[in-house]
């Protein structure tokens, strides 16, 4: 899955549905999201942030981008992290990541 939103910007949010290896919904009642994203530059802080579920029968989330997530511009790798109701801890996409480009802007 790729991403672009302009440096600045906080619209569009970013939906996604997470989706097991077995390519089922991830079942989100009772579970908590973070959103996490990484710049490829050397000592950058990562964003770590919780995410709104949309509808956790069908694993669908959805980030709302704060002005301070976009004040860069690069690209970035973002993933979702599932904290099930029972504790345990599960990653999506399950392989590889979420490429985010934000590009710089103009004015």
């Amino acid at each position: 899955m790729a991403f672009t939103i302009k440096q600045g910007d906080t619209s569009p949010a970013l939906l996604a549905d997470l989706e097991t290896p077995s390519r089922e919904p991830a079942q989100l009642v009772g579970a908590t999201v973070l959103f996490h994203m990484r710049s490829s530059r050397p000592n950058a802080q990562p964003l770590v942030a919780p995410v709104v579920v949309v509808d956790a029968e069908l694993g669908r989330v959805r980030y709302d981008w704060q002005p301070e997530d976009t004040a860069v511009s690069g690209d970035f790798e973002a993933e979702f992290e599932v904290t099930y109701a029972d504790g345990s801890i599960e990653t999506f996409p399950n392989e590889g990541y979420i490429e985010i480009f934000i590009p710089e802007q103009i004015a």
